[in-house]
């Protein structure tokens, strides 16, 4: 019972965890905006949706061809197919696993460095003007799928209180 009332939900909560940590990465671009050499990340949203909406679609039934970019969840200037090479055995693998709050490790996919629009000399990508836009994105983005997982949660409680 409880695994069916999990996979319902599951959807959601990997939606919002990466909407979180999209929301950490944004802000820490905003922190080091003045860093030299800082070279501003940011999460594929549309692929790690992507990879979600595949993962849930045997359970749920929500959609079992997404194989393509969604295009409306692409941020502006992410390049594709980039990725960090390491040198020394010291070095981070440029790939970031996570462990979603309730669920098992899931990997968001590569992070990926954005495209600067106009390069500083020191060396620093990150245009704050379109991070502010990206985070003002993201917090929408991850309010509305709260209220829709509220919404879920209070007609799943009312459908158990009204049959009790």
């Amino acid at each position: 019972m409880l695994d069916k009332l999990d996979a319902e939900f599951a959807f959601g909560r990997q939606a919002l965890d990466v909407r979180a940590y999209r929301q950490e990465l944004l802000s820490s671009n905003i922190a080091n905006a003045d860093t030299p050499g800082y070279k501003a990340r940011d999460v594929d949203f549309a692929s790690s949706l992507a990879g979600a909406l595949k993962k849930t679609a045997g359970g749920s039934g929500t959609g079992a061809s997404n194989n393509s970019t969604l295009a409306m969840t692409q941020p502006a200037g992410v390049t594709s197919g980039m990725s960090m090479a390491s040198t020394a055995p010291g070095h981070m693998s440029g790939r970031a696993t996570l462990t979603p709050t309730g669920g098992t490790p899931d990997d968001y996919g590569n992070l990926q460095y954005r495209i600067p629009t106009q390069p500083a000399l020191d060396g620093n990508t990150v245009d704050i003007d379109t991070e502010r836009v990206q985070f003002a994105d993201n917090t929408l983005h991850f309010e509305s799928g709260m209220t829709v997982l509220s919404g879920q949660i209070k007609a799943m409680l009312a459908a158990i209180q009204s049959g009790s």
